[in-house]
């Protein structure tokens, strides 16, 4: 099979969707493996290294495309590479259609098989290819508010882990899942007093247990969200629904209450965010600010440490990857639950029900294609 990897266009996006050693890899079991010229670079990967794996340079990104009959990305293609997507080529990146219903109409006209990083799920309901960007994103957005809460920023001039003699910040984490555990965890850890919502009593059993003393769990309500964010310094929104559009959980009155110059780092803003204020920022311009609040939304948080991502992406990514290559992405889809499970979109039907539900289109089984 021809695998493609095209050089990632996106603002300020630095990884890279298939390092040398998988490249290797693919090349070892009798694939072709074409990596655009410089696609690597912003990762720290030179197209000698992938010369050396046995991958071929192209030279541009039309020429990456057009041979390609599986391409693999790190993020959604972008509207100047929608035409270069053709009927029958199967795209696997992180896609997150629900958020975007031009992007989600473009990949039906395309008539290509989309399958998407993020709603790949095991039986246990874990999310492997979404996992290791989310243990970035979460430990990122403590970095990042930590950063923004200084007063040349906009924000209170507070130090997250305060000094003797003076409170630490109060840091309110939204999501129990792996964004909000990492928040959290890397939070306490510096020092801050945190308080981490979520809306299964299982799962703040499980985070009272493993998480620093310094971390109190509370069950997410409105009541409790609206007493929490009013004395909050820094907001982490870590709110997950898988493939679905995340809710929102602080709407725009309710900025009114918060502190002036406290940040609110919403990490959900792939899936539309859990700020009703929220919208999409980038690395090069990343923060704005609502009624005194600061707000971060940068749409591709680990693409800022492209490096630790793409190592951190790839080493779960390349066995799927490889069983759409070895066996096609049919029988690939037949044999892997977890796989078929991220079939977003197919010959111009949608097949995964938050997306089509999202914007009211009908939806078509995975099954129905196999």
């Amino acid at each position: 099979m021809k695998i493609g990897v095209p050089k990632e266009i996106k603002t300020n996006e630095n990884r890279v969707a298939l390092v040398p050693a998988g490249a290797a890899a693919l090349v070892a079991d009798g694939h072709s493996v074409w990596v655009e010229s410089g696609a690597g670079l912003g990762s720290g990967f030179s197209d000698e290294l992938y010369l050396k794996a046995g991958a071929q340079i192209a030279p541009d990104a039309d020429s990456t495309w057009e041979k390609a009959d599986l391409v693999v990305k790190v993020k959604e293609p972008i509207k100047a590479e929608w035409s270069r997507i053709r009927s029958g080529q199967t795209v696997f990146t992180y896609f997150h259609f629900a958020a975007d219903r031009e992007l989600t109409e473009a990949h039906l006209a395309s008539g290509a098989i989309c399958i998407a990083y993020e709603t790949v799920t095991l039986p246990t309901g874990e999310l492997p290819l979404l996992t290791p960007m989310s243990e970035v994103a979460g430990r990122m957005a403590v970095h990042e508010g930590a950063k923004y809460l200084e007063k040349f920023y906009g924000g209170r001039g507070i130090l997250l882990g305060g000094v003797p003699g003076v409170l630490p910040a109060h840091v309110v984490v939204l999501g129990g899942g792996v964004v909000g555990s990492n928040a959290a965890r890397l939070a306490a850890g510096l020092g801050a007093r945190v308080t981490i919502m979520d809306v299964s009593l299982t799962r703040l059993r499980y985070l009272d247990e493993v998480l620093p003393a310094n971390v109190q769990t509370l069950f997410s309500n409105r009541h409790n969200l609206l007493e929490q964010i009013a004395t909050a310094d820094l907001v982490i929104g870590g709110v997950l629904i898988p493939g679905a559009t995340a809710p929102k959980l602080i709407r725009r009155d309710d900025l009114k209450t918060m502190q002036n110059g406290s940040v609110i780092v919403d990490v959900a803003v792939d899936q539309g965010g859990c700020v009703e204020t929220t919208h999409p920022t980038t690395h090069q311009d990343p923060v704005y600010i609502v009624d005194g609040v600061v707000h971060y939304a940068v749409a591709n948080m680990p693409g800022g440490l492209p490096n630790t991502s793409t190592l951190a992406l790839t080493n779960a990514t390349l066995p799927y990857l490889q069983q759409l290559a070895n066996k096609g992405w049919q029988q690939a889809l037949r044999d892997s639950a977890p796989l078929r499970q991220g079939l977003n979109v197919i010959d111009g039907k949608i097949s995964y029900r938050a997306v089509a539900n999202a914007f009211g289109l009908p939806y078509s089984a995975a099954e129905s294609f196999l």
